[in-house]
């Protein structure tokens, strides 16, 4: 099959699309393939997950299990463990994690697994494309050398992209369909198959010139919010020292109708982009010997802030003539932001640890996540009178919506408020960040 025979069966809906990794990435965009009337295949490792699929049972927030019956009633979604039936897909899309390792160099491990995993099974007029955030140069250094050794040619015997996921769990304005998306091929005839594709089934395709602009748009993106995010931060942090309100602040400053964009300071970074993808550039920097200061110095400020909730807590706890030793904190909200379930990089299982450390006993509530592993097992806790009562000092870490928090006014006996839910109440027994 060549280029014309792979536009044509992209134009007609006939080709058959693999996306490999089901997770918060992978599952949505199966999904929106799906509905434009493709066949999908799902290649995931996790058996529950394939399990979930076959049941009709979603176990993502963000996607229905009316949309993914509908899908998988109808023939367009199926999921399988065996890679082998990669070899049936016209395109294959990688949407798996992309960690960082504790020495904060980027984990392309599950990458490599998938790239080999299409590699057994590459054919001619195949489209593969990766849409897992990393480092620029990923594309071309890493995927298109393993491909090669299949001995076929990307750009002639098949095709080879980038497109970067820009998922935002919880978000209801903006979806995988309506998200514009980046595409950049390894050869202009890469691009405009990869477009092509994506245009079937989502709203706006943005083309660019290489997979490298493609990759470092995403890291862009991501370092943006991290250094404005680390900048009011640290002002927080300065507003804390010369006893002013920063919300107060950012909200005189947000007035001025140009020139300024507010930002809000918060517990820490969690989810799976910001707390990771400026790592990841800081690292591509340092192997060209290029000193990314400003962007390291960005994830210090905000990997400090879990320790400033903590020293919070402890000013809460010492207006009662409290020790944190023994204490019993009650931490409400885990995930990482409002209204979802996700938990990855979370400040909150920061804030867990720190605490459990100094010897205080650690309760939460979350509506969205009934249980945690890590950093201690833990089950939410229903937020009742007696369970705010029964705690020394409560800790607003994630602002869920939906959470009373009159109610935990009226019986928590100190509050840290670090995400401002608690705004323009003045009782004694909040302290903000």
């Amino acid at each position: 099959m060549n280029a014309l025979d792979l536009a044509t069966k992209i134009e007609n809906r006939s080709a058959r699309v693999a996306v490999v990794g089901l997770g918060y990435v992978g599952l949505p965009l199966a999904l929106e393939f799906a509905r434009a009337g493709f066949r999908v295949i799902g290649y995931e490792r996790d058996p529950a997950k394939v399990a979930a699929i076959a049941r009709r049972e979603s176990y993502i927030r963000d996607v229905s299990n009316v949309a993914l019956a509908e899908a998988v009633s109808a023939g367009r979604l199926a999921a399988s463990a065996d890679a082998g039936d990669l070899a049936e897909a016209d395109a294959v899309f990688i949407c798996v994690p992309t960690p960082l390792r504790k020495t904060r160099d980027p984990d392309v491990s599950f990458i490599l697994a998938a790239v080999r995993d299409i590699r057994s099974t590459l054919h001619r007029g195949q489209l593969v494309v990766l849409e897992s955030t990393t480092f620029p140069g990923t594309t071309e250094e890493i995927i298109l050398p393993l491909l090669a050794e299949s001995g076929l040619v990307a750009g002639e015997d098949y095709y080879l992209a980038f497109s970067p996921e820009r998922v935002d769990p919880g978000n209801r304005a903006f979806s995988t369909r309506n998200i514009p998306k980046i595409v950049g091929g390894l050869t202009p005839r890469c691009t405009e198959l990869a477009s092509a594709l994506y245009r079937c089934a989502l709203d706006r395709v943005v083309p660019v010139s290489s997979p490298r602009v493609a990759e470092m748009s995403k890291l862009l993106e991501n370092t943006f919010r991290s250094v404005n995010i680390a900048l009011v931060n640290e002002m927080a942090l300065l507003c804390d020292r010369l006893g002013m309100n920063v919300w107060e602040v950012i909200d005189a400053a947000a007035t001025k109708p140009f020139g300024f964009m507010p930002f809000y300071p918060g517990p820490g970074l969690g989810g799976h982009c910001i707390p990771i993808d400026p790592f990841y550039l800081a690292w591509k920097a340092r192997e060209r010997g290029f000193d990314a200061r400003f962007i390291e110095l960005a994830g210090q400020v905000n990997a400090y802030m879990p320790y400033y909730v903590v020293s919070k807590v402890v000013d809460a706890l010492n207006r009662s003539r409290k020790s944190v030793r023994g204490s019993r904190v009650l931490i409400l909200g885990v995930a990482y932001k409002a209204e979802t379930d996700d938990v990855r990089e979370s400040p909150a299982l920061d804030v867990i640890a720190l605490l459990s450390e100094k010897g205080a006993e650690i309760a939460y509530h979350d509506p969205f996540v009934a249980r945690i592993e890590m950093p201690v097992a833990l089950g939410s806790s229903p937020l009742s009178d007696e369970t705010l009562s029964a705690c020394d000092c409560a800790v607003i870490v994630t602002g869920h919506p939906g959470v009373d928090y009159d109610r935990v006014v009226r019986f928590a006996p100190a509050i840290v408020d670090t995400r401002n839910m608690l705004k323009g109440r003045t009782e004694g027994h909040i302290l903000r960040i």
